[in-house]
């Protein structure tokens, strides 16, 4: 039987706001079955908790293929400098991470499929989306690229999806990183509608 192809929905522009300190997120999804187009920006006021100085943040993603990150590009400014880096996962399970200096970092990464960064709730749908949590119940413990934010360092965590509960319009998802955890709520296509202590959807 011949499969009907996918049918391509019109993009989407969602915005969070960060409860920890004044920060905005927004990003603009495109979908196509498990396919996914994201590209967005972070702006964040300075952090005097964290030491983390005011900064503003692009992105761009591609996922092709529900088993695979694809390509991410990102790219910070502070009042100092300028940063960017590219990360791209090759076919045969390879990262590519370039700082754009010229030269490329190659490593494996455990593994790893998924890509997370500091401080932006658009990435935690990747392994929800991925895994497909928010439409049949699972727990999976993952390698996960992290990007931290502004300086741009890509270091390998662990991190673990579980499906709590699943409704018509929502579903319930705990995530949890070393001693952290929360219950994320997200809606029928995986995206984060409210992350307790983080960012909630306005």
């Amino acid at each position: 039987m011949v499969q009907a192809p996918q049918q391509t929905r019109r993009p989407v522009l969602l915005t969070w706001q960060r409860e920890e300190w004044p920060s905005l997120e927004s990003a603009r999804l495109l979908y196509s079955g498990q396919r996914l187009r994201a590209s967005g920006r972070i702006v964040a006021a300075a952090n005097a908790t964290t030491g983390v100085e005011a900064f503003n943040a692009s992105f761009s993603a591609a996922v092709e293929r529900a088993e695979e990150a694809g390509r991410l590009l990102f790219r910070t400014t502070t009042a100092d400098e300028e940063r960017q880096v590219s990360v791209s996962r090759t076919e045969d399970g390879v990262w590519l991470i370039d700082h754009g200096t010229g030269s490329q970092q190659r490593n494996a990464f455990d593994g790893a499929v998924d890509v997370d960064v500091a401080g932006a709730v658009t990435f935690n749908a990747l392994p929800i989306r991925r895994l497909g949590l928010h439409r049949e119940a699972g727990e999976h413990e993952l390698p996960v690229l992290w990007v931290s934010l502004p300086d741009l360092a890509v270091r390998l965590v662990r991190q673990t999806y579980r499906t709590v509960s699943i409704a018509d319009d929502h579903a319930v998802i705990n995530y949890s990183d070393g001693g952290y955890a929360a219950d994320l709520t997200v809606d029928r296509d995986g995206m984060v509608v409210d992350f307790p202590g983080r960012a909630h959807r306005i």
